[in-house]
């Protein structure tokens, strides 16, 4: 735990002092649309120092730079086949984020000055390196959202070089030990960074940002006995958030494959940064581009051990007729209604999980607890027929960017293990930190939510183990008063004492008029 401490307060110091310059020296742009061009920067620095290191490593006992053995026409092929083999990607010597700070520093004459044009170049030949290898799934595009030549960021070549010079230089101060054990320093302070920018751009950036709480919570709860997890999925998976949060719980911090849809382009960049900087391989990680309901990337046969996801709140989508011979939907005869597409994401969802151990944790409004009509057909069908749904938990209201709507979440399983006959339900809507602009749910929070779940008991106001009969004769409604009670008596009010004190305040008010009619009347008044 200390570890864990360390780095996690090294990540806290390191966003704030990226939030800092973020805030320096933003100019005309807001921060939603600065932060493309710092996370940038950054990401670039990243990727160069990784080349680095790991040239540093393989020509170790060649007694050669990477200058020299680049300048080398034998060692040259060589040298980028190793790069684009392990890392996915090549970064020239030239191009190095500590030659072009160079450039910017220590030009010794004007041929050798640095310009913005040089940053775009080295851009570009890193991407174009990926071009004809499999690695370009996760490099092509990723910095489409830095955009270099955009007239906010300066009106003249000049102005943007200078601009995004200063913007370089300040990330080069900053001390990045990639070699520190704790990999994933830099990660997490790039993910701390990323929802101070989404708090800033409030409902807007709030869409790609799952709150550290929540995600914690969902990671935990779909993590809990898994010492590795085969495949890991996240079907809207916004900044990548949610599925990094994953690892994090596995006993052996292991997962063979993640794999992500998001529909968002600027976000879907930003996840793709984010595994890379959680020191996920290119190799390990798939994060497809597109409308996760109308277009499952994820094809048919992919089958995932555990799946997260926040989806996009009472999402309006087509429900389309087409989409009732979709293998994801056409189970239940109905599809999600079109004001409200929760449902479908569950259904996707579910179509996913690994039968042999499967396990989800989703966020969702409480109104896909008890609606009715096509959503109250699917969740009979969830519960009926497939027997998934584990647990249905309430969360505080006011946790999320943009939104103070209460949430909950829905815990599914392949496997009940023993639990089929039964569903929990946890009020842990009393549980958080209150804070300025939104609630906090703490780690004593999540502890308290995950020991219920794990124990599956009866506790008086807070968790309630539900037999499939009461599920039956509630009409398959979940709203979770309906299980937990969470009624408080109130102390008995003694009328006599209120009348007493009512009598006694008249008394008061009467003297205090007349007093001030005496002092009026003293005054002529």
């Amino acid at each position: 735990m200390a570890d864990t401490n360390t780095y996690q307060a090294q990540a806290n110091e390191l966003s704030q002092k990226l939030w800092a310059i973020a805030n320096e020296l933003r100019g005309q742009m807001d921060a939603s649309e600065f932060k493309n061009y710092i996370l940038g920067v950054i990401f670039y620095r990243y990727l160069s120092e990784r080349t680095e290191m790991y040239m540093a490593e393989i020509l170790e006992n060649d007694g050669v730079t990477y200058e020299e053995a680049f300048a080398d026409d034998d060692y040259r092929p060589v040298v980028e086949d190793w790069s684009l083999s392990k890392l996915g990607y090549v970064i020239k010597p030239e191009n190095l984020f500590r030659n072009l700070i160079r450039k910017i520093t220590k030009f010794e004459n004007d041929a050798d000055k640095f310009s913005v044009e040089d940053f775009e170049k080295a851009i570009n030949d890193l991407v174009g390196s990926t071009m004809g290898h499999e690695s370009n799934k996760a490099f092509d595009g990723l910095f489409n959202d830095m955009r270099l030549q955009d007239a906010r960021l300066g009106e003249t070549v000049a102005d943007r070089t200078d601009m995004i010079g200063r913007v370089m230089v300040k990330v080069s101060d900053i001390d990045f030990d990639l070699q520190d054990s704790q990999f994933d320093v830099l990660g997490t302070a790039y993910m701390i960074l990323i929802g101070l920018f989404a708090s800033d751009a409030g409902k807007k950036g709030g869409e790609f940002f799952t709150p550290a709480g929540p995600s914690r919570l969902c990671a935990t709860l779909a993590s809990l006995g898994l010492d590795e997890a085969k495949t890991v999925g996240d079907c809207t998976c916004g900044s990548a958030s949610m599925l990094l949060e994953v690892q994090k719980h596995l006993t052996t911090h292991k997962v063979g494959h993640f794999y992500g849809q998001e529909l968002n382009a600027t976000t879907y960049n930003l996840s793709r940064m984010n595994m890379i900087m959680h020191g996920v391989d290119w190799q390990n990680f798939d994060i497809y581009k597109g409308d996760t309901l109308k277009d499952d990337k994820y094809g048919d046969d992919l089958k995932l051990t555990v799946q997260v996801c926040n989806p996009p709140y009472s999402l309006k989508w087509s429900a389309d007729k087409k989409f009732e011979d979709d293998p994801r939907y056409s189970g239940v005869g109905k599809l999600a209604p079109k004001s409200a597409a929760d449902l479908a994401f569950v259904e996707h969802m579910i179509y996913h999980m690994d039968d042999s151990d499967g396990r989800v944790a989703v966020l969702l409004p409480h109104g896909v607890l008890f609606r009715g009509g096509a959503e109250e057909a699917i969740r009979k069908y969830i519960i009926k027929d497939l027997n998934r749904l584990d647990a249905v938990i309430g969360l505080p209201a006011n946790l999320f960017h943009g939104t103070g709507i209460p949430v909950c979440v829905l815990v599914l399983k392949s496997k009940r293990n023993g639990n089929s006959g039964n569903i929990l339900f946890i009020d842990a809507s009393k549980g958080f930190k209150a804070g300025k602009h939104q609630n906090v749910l703490e780690q004593e929070h999540i502890d308290k939510i995950v020991d219920a779940y794990e124990k599956r008991e009866n506790v008086d106001k807070f968790a309630h183990v539900a037999d499939m009969s009461e599920i039956i004769e509630n009409g398959y409604n979940l709203n979770i008063p309906r299980y937990v009670d969470t009624f408080e008596e109130e102390e008995p009010v003694d009328l006599d004492a209120v009348k007493a004190q009512i009598k006694t305040l008249d008394s008061e008010t009467k003297a205090a008029i007349d007093k001030a009619e005496s002092f009026m009347r003293q005054l002529g008044l």
